[in-house]
């Protein structure tokens, strides 16, 4: 259950960014919003299920292997993790729920041009980055969460790429997260 919900978001994310051609805009949109929506609930289940007293470790894959050290993708499931999971994923999937008015006849936008997709894509794409931080088994996939929070925040705040204002703002995020990478070394 803890691998779907880390990896809905995922499939959301690479689906309607990538088929949104094929799929059109609304069911993209809606592939995105319902990846969100499983991870909620199941985060919701675990939650209630938990017994804050455990720690789970799932793991999914060999991630490094070199000589003695192996680093294994996991996720661990712990008292913190539970209640993180449900507050990234019932945020998400309000902001998903928000976003469908939000960039309804975006101004930003001429009516031809077909961009709702890819913000939808970008937001799940957050949660994923998201999850995979809050889910972090050790050092080296919280970081690599990490990243994933940075560019996926990079996609959102330069998505109005239009707008020097946007691509300047993206520009400083980037920065930041740069700084924080050092911070976080």
């Amino acid at each position: 259950m803890s691998i779907v919900i880390l990896f809905s978001p995922l499939l959301g994310a690479i689906f309607s960014g990538f088929f949104h051609p094929f799929l059109g805009e609304k069911f993209a949109k809606l592939i995105a919003t319902f990846s969100v929506f499983l991870s909620t609930v199941l985060s919701w289940i675990i939650f209630a299920g938990n017994d804050f007293t455990s720690v789970k470790k799932v793991h999914i894959l060999q991630w490094i292997s070199s000589g003695d050290l192996n680093v294994f993708w996991s996720i661990r499931l712990d008292a913190l993790t539970a209640v993180m999971l449900v507050v990234v994923c019932s945020v998400s999937f309000l902001v998903h729920l928000y976003s469908f008015g939000y960039m309804k006849g975006d101004h930003n936008w001429k009516e031809t041009e077909k961009y709702e997709a890819r913000f939808f894509s970008y937001l799940s794409f957050f949660t994923f980055a998201m999850l995979a931080l809050v889910t972090s088994d050790n050092f080296l996939q919280l970081f690599f969460g990490w990243e994933g929070v940075g560019v996926a925040s990079y996609l959102l705040i330069g998505f109005y790429y239009k707008k020097p204002s946007a691509n300047t703002a993206a520009i400083k995020a980037f920065v930041v997260n740069r700084v924080g990478d050092f911070g976080f070394m």
